[in-house]
């Protein structure tokens, strides 16, 4: 047993070399990008790459400075949307009748008329593909009784995602407020939240379509989505004190990556910027499983009513790593044996990826299933058994 927990289980896994940085979660500060601000030439004042199932982050450029996000907002207006659908409190067939005020609202619009009613279905196309600030507005006021409340709400799930560089004034971004911010690190978790939910890329992938029976049509103001293959939305922005904004996502061969610019001088510097950090991920990097080809070993027990128990990596035991480099080392850490009674998920000792003597990830082994305890009549039909077979 001591010979098979030290074993070194070699996989051909890829390491990444640019970067030493474990994936973070939500909320967590972001340590500088490994290399500098201007390697890959990008304009915008503040910008950031992030991979969505790690967290991890690859390119960062004053990633934490607050700044006006114009309608980039709405990333945030359609997380809160979508949880909603999602948890049933909304549903898509829901009729959503536009109030006067909404009715008022300029910028990106499709020209609700105070009274008109319409799908969430159609409201929440027209908010994704077209940055739709009356149906924002409408909806703000569907779900929470007035704009000023569904504002509330968006500030708590900031506070829930651990955003610390953000706070909104308003659900759409149109307006120029100082009190209104929020950073492009903040703005990759928002986004990253959203994207989580599929339902959302059924309308951020939408190029082309129309509302009121084909009479509105509408087109994405995401020119990605039609040019970069993978693109799966997100969501574009413009003020004049913001300048051009964008939350970019693209997905290829199972890895998806947000690019987030703020304050870009064009539309096309805009997207130029967004191109170059995706296409970095994608050359680059992969997501890779951290577990190793070979069965992960039994523990035995103690007076258990099994001899042993399997274990199981906590999580999915994914890293994104370089798509060159060294194959990766294995160890166990376990003890020889436990005793029971054993509880399905009890940590029972760690699996230690290295790479050339650095740690790459540590992931906890669990308990797959429970072992009881064999009791004092178990024990004596064991030693009974025992003896018989003597």
């Amino acid at each position: 047993m001591e010979r098979l927990l030290s074993l070194l289980l070699t996989v051909g896994l890829l390491f990444p070399g640019l970067h030493a940085d474990t994936p973070r979660q939500s909320g967590g500060r972001v340590p500088t990008a490994a290399f500098t601000e201007d390697t890959l030439g990008i304009s915008a004042p503040s910008a950031i790459l992030m991979e969505k199932e790690t967290g991890q982050v690859l390119y960062e450029k004053n990633a934490h400075e607050r700044m006006s996000p114009a309608s980039v907002t709405k990333v945030m207006t359609l997380l809160l949307i979508i949880e909603d659908i999602e948890s049933g409190k909304l549903s898509l067939d829901d009729i959503v009748t536009a109030s006067q005020r909404a009715s008022t609202f300029g910028g990106s619009c499709v020209y609700l008329e105070e009274g008109e009613q319409m799908s969430l279905s159609d409201m929440l196309k027209c908010i994704t593909v077209v940055s739709a600030n009356d149906c924002a507005v409408a909806m703000a006021e569907h779900i929470s009784g007035s704009e000023e409340i569904f504002v509330k709400r968006m500030n708590e799930r900031a506070k829930e995602l651990g955003l610390q560089d953000t706070h909104f004034t308003n659900c759409t971004g149109l307006f120029e407020d100082a009190e209104h911010y929020t950073s492009a690190y903040d703005i990759a978790v928002m986004s990253r939240e959203l994207i989580r939910h599929d339902l959302i890329k059924d309308y951020s992938t939408i190029w082309i379509d129309s509302i009121r029976n084909g009479a509105f049509e509408l087109n994405n103001t995401n020119k990605l989505v039609y040019w970069y293959p993978g693109c799966t939305g997100l969501k574009t922005g413009f003020t004049n004190s913001a300048m051009y904004c964008l939350s970019a996502t693209a997905e290829r061969d199972g890895v998806e990556y947000i690019a987030v610019i703020m304050h870009g001088a064009s539309i096309e510097d805009r997207n130029s910027d967004a191109k170059k950090l995706l296409n970095y991920a994608f050359a680059n990097y992969e997501l890779a499983s951290l577990l190793p080809e070979e069965p992960l070993p039994l523990l035995p027990v103690e007076l258990g009513q099994s001899e042993s128990v399997a274990l199981r990596v906590e999580g999915e035991g994914k890293a994104l790593l370089m798509k060159s480099g060294s194959p990766i080392e294995y160890a166990f850490d376990l003890p020889e044996s436990v005793a029971a009674p054993v509880h399905d998920g009890e940590k029972l000792g760690t699996l230690t990826a290295t790479r050339d003597g650095a740690i790459v990830a540590t992931l906890p082994l669990l308990a797959d299933g429970a072992v009881a305890h064999i009791g004092f009549a178990g024990i004596l039909g064991r030693l009974s058994r025992g003896l018989i077979g003597l």
